[in-house]
């Protein structure tokens, strides 16, 4: 089942990053910050049919976003992201 998001809404999915303390102890995801780091799944129409934005952001570009931007949703036993294009502040080359 895939996620078609509404407007200049866009789908992202977190990049999990596993954590070390300095003396090599793996931090338990409920210790650990979220990330704030994610891959673009989809993007919206409003993003796709503008010349000016769709350039701006694609499917599969890595972008860092606002710390408690979006709305968490689980499908398919995974978990998405959907939040507005303007949560978004940056992309990562």
């Amino acid at each position: 089942m895939n996620i078609k998001p509404l407007g200049d809404r866009v789908v992202i999915k977190k990049i999990e990053v596993e954590e070390k303390t300095k003396g090599g102890i793996v931090l338990p995801n409920s210790a650990k910050e979220q990330p704030q780091m994610a891959e673009v799944l989809a993007v919206g129409p409003a993003i796709a049919n503008d010349e000016k934005r769709k350039d701006e952001i694609k499917v599969g570009d890595k972008v860092i976003f606002s710390k408690y931007a979006g709305t968490e949703v689980k499908l398919d036993g995974e978990e998405y992201t959907i939040l507005k294009l303007n949560d978004i502040l940056a992309v990562v080359e």
